[in-house]
């Protein structure tokens, strides 16, 4: 049987057997181009006249007829008369090419792309050489101008620029970086959008023992978006700089990709045959491999949070408690930021929680360790939840796991309790010797990640607490110690710390700088309870602590200002710290704190009264004290005398921490300060 083929990758063409099929005009080529872009389905013979003219003619109709029977009569030249066409067919209002599978070579191209992704660096490599062969010229090249050309030409160049970034980072894998410098460098100046282009070539040409060449790039890079774009390279790239300039030696790992890739191929195609689909085990499996990749950050962490409430709830409807209990509380990842990601998740999977809980026997046996893994689930999912059951149950996991005396259970279980330890301001200290505790188990235990917890942990305590230099050594041993194990969300932590210590410093500009920097790197973690309305919050509390008569007694370095000098509240200024901050910024969660300062700033007091008497105690989190301060600044301004006094009570047991330096994010100055100003407004002090 005669084989028809097509190609699309260069100029529209066709052959059968071998031979090229002649196509006549330009028109009876556009036909075939449309049809082929369509991928089997109808195109409508209106659609196929409005593509061919602008100003269809009379008879267009019967022309694009004549231009199909044209194409069938070269396609299938020998098809008997009066007989159905097999190939081009008439369906409907219009026409279809049925294009038998693997005979067009743009879907030949995407088909190798595809397998390319799940495959080894040697295998990948040779399917992704096969695809990039295909190509004979720009996709649709003889259409190039043509309007219903344009989005299926972008779609297939695009494919083509992955595929020759993918066959970079095969033969980088592979040990073979200097093939890989050619391509990448031919292509990287004509598309300087694409960071992952940039990223590769300089990584390719560092591994070839080019590290001038390397930098030289990546400062090419960087002028080329800025140029092109207006924006500052990614945090990938921003990364890979600082690497290369560090000589970091994990930069130097081909060997060890290819091998750990290889290994996960085979061993993930073996547990696909070996395991059955609907398997307990395979559930308990998913879970398992959800922990490994919560921690990758950015879209590994959004897959993990959505497909962990998928076993949840696959457990659950297995009727079986004790599987339920161990795919629930299986999921010990690290948290830090007590504010969830997914509200609605979280009181989801504590609903679930104590209903295992109360199906499990209760009598401290066998069942102990599951208890106590459910506990510490309840614990962290109502983190940033004013409930009593979230410090309980993290309590009562603590308790089990050292009596038990796991050390695993109680690094989780500590976890919890850390989530639970912001019922009230003042709680650095406590906070301080969780992470102690959690950074020697993390170590002594190899638990890498609960290690990195407790150091962040620390990072924020310390700072709470005004000690920055041991802060400073905690951040430090956070990037190290990430860069290790490969944990790059911790390293997003840190870049806020250091922007939190910018702004402690008095630098004001270089802060807003560095807070601004450390939000694009945020952007796209994962983490949407941390990022939302954080870069305003932080930008506001960092002009409202440059108001603060107490802010430059937070650090030994911050230089003296007019308003460290004398005495003053913290709300002399606050209208005009408000007036550095965009209003209609997404505030996110910190709305109602910040509402009434809007308010005031546009003159509305008596609005701004209202919104203020209407506020909720602050959510119990790392920015509960910098919120009570937002609330007093708004009180300040009004000589609101009894939101005053309430403010004072809370903040009093936080008299000696650093409003909001706890979170290692945001500060709007010493505590101590703010209870002054409050004191004397209300005749107290």
């Amino acid at each position: 049987m005669e084989r028809v083929g097509f190609g699309v990758l260069g100029p529209v063409a066709a052959e059968r057997d071998g031979a090229a099929v002649p196509l006549k005009g330009p028109r009876h080529r556009a036909v075939l181009a449309l049809l082929l872009i369509a991928r089997r389905r109808v195109v409508p013979v209106d659609r196929l006249v409005d593509a061919l003219w602008e100003d269809p003619p009379d008879g267009a109709v019967g022309a694009v007829r004549t231009f199909v029977a044209a194409l069938r009569r070269a396609l299938e030249p020998d098809r008997p008369p009066r007989t159905p066409p097999r190939l081009l067919v008439t369906e409907g209002p219009g026409y279809a090419l049925r294009a038998a599978p693997g005979t067009v070579d743009a879907w030949r191209f995407e088909d190798a792309l595809h397998e390319a992704a799940d495959r080894p660096p040697k295998r990948a490599l040779e399917l992704l050489d096969g695809a990039l062969w295909l190509w004979r010229g720009p996709a649709y090249a003889d259409f190039a101008d043509e309007h219903w050309a344009q989005a299926e030409r972008a779609r297939l160049n695009e494919l083509r620029l992955q595929a020759v970034e993918r066959r970079a980072d095969s033969l980088l894998a592979l040990g073979e970086a200097a093939d890989a410098v050619p391509d990448l460098d031919a292509q990287a100046a004509d598309h300087p959008w694409r960071e992952e282009r940039w990223r590769l070539l300089a990584l390719a040409l560092y591994r070839s023992g080019r590290q001038g060449d390397a930098l030289a790039v990546l400062r090419r890079a960087r002028s080329a978006l800025a140029d092109a774009l207006g924006v500052d390279p990614g945090p990938r790239l921003r990364r890979l700089e600082a690497d290369v300039l560090a000589q970091d030696p994990a930069l130097d790992r081909p060997e060890a990709a290819r091998s750990a890739a290889e290994v996960w191929a085979r061993t993930a195609a073996v547990y696909d045959r070996s395991v059955a689909a609907g398997s307990r085990a395979r559930l308990e499996s998913s879970v398992g491999l959800l922990r490994s990749l919560a921690v990758t950050g950015g879209g590994g962490l959004e897959a993990a949070r959505e497909n962990r409430l998928a076993a949840v709830r696959a457990a659950e409807e297995a009727d079986d408690p004790e599987l339920a209990a161990r795919v629930i509380g299986a999921y010990d990842v690290p948290a830090i930021w007590p504010r969830s990601d997914d509200p609605a998740q979280a009181r989801e999977i504590v609903a679930a929680a104590e209903r295992a809980l109360a199906a499990l026997p209760s009598d401290g046996g066998e069942h102990a360790a599951a208890r106590c893994r459910l506990l510490a689930t309840i614990g962290l999912e109502m983190r940033g939840v004013r409930s009593p059951r979230g410090p309980q149950a993290a309590r009562e996991a603590e308790a089990i796991a050292r009596r038990l005396d796991d050390p695993a259970l109680l690094a989780f279980a500590l976890n919890a309790v850390f989530m639970q330890s912001c019922t009230r301001a003042g709680g650095a200290g406590r906070r301080d010797a969780i992470g102690a505790e959690a950074t020697a188990l993390g170590a002594r235990h190899a638990l890498p990640t609960y290690e990195v917890f407790g150091r962040m942990v620390r990072m924020q305590a310390r700072a709470g607490l005004g000690d920055f230099a041991a802060a400073d050594e905690h951040a430090a041993a956070v990037d190290r110690l990430s860069l290790q194990n490969e944990l790059p969300l911790a390293r997003v932590f840190t870049r806020w710390y250091r922007a939190l210590r910018v702004a402690v410093s008095g630098r004001t500009d270089d802060a807003e700088k560095a807070y601004r920097d450390a939000a694009a790197e945020l952007r796209g973690s994962g983490m949407p309870g941390v990022e939302e309305g954080l870069l305003p919050l932080a930008l506001l509390c960092l002009h409202l602590s440059r108001a603060h008569p107490g802010a430059p007694s937070a650090v030994e370095e911050a230089p003296e200002s007019p308003e460290a000098e004398g005495g003053g509240a913290p709300g002399s200024s606050v209208l005009a710290a408000v007036g550095c901050v965009s209003p209609d910024s997404d505030w996110g969660p910190y709305r109602p704190w910040v509402e009434p300062l809007l308010l005031l700033h546009a003159g509305k007091a008596d609005e701004a009264g209202a919104a203020l008497r209407a506020l909720p105690e602050p959510a119990p989190d790392l920015l509960y004290e910098a919120l009570c301060c937002l609330e007093a600044a708004t009180a300040l301004e009004l000589g609101d005398h009894r939101t005053l006094v309430k403010v004072r009570n809370r903040l009093l047991p936080a008299r000696k921490e650093i409003a909001g330096a706890g979170s290692g994010m945001v500060t709007v100055g010493p505590v101590e300060g703010w209870l002054k100003a409050i004191a004397a407004a209300t005749g107290e002090g």
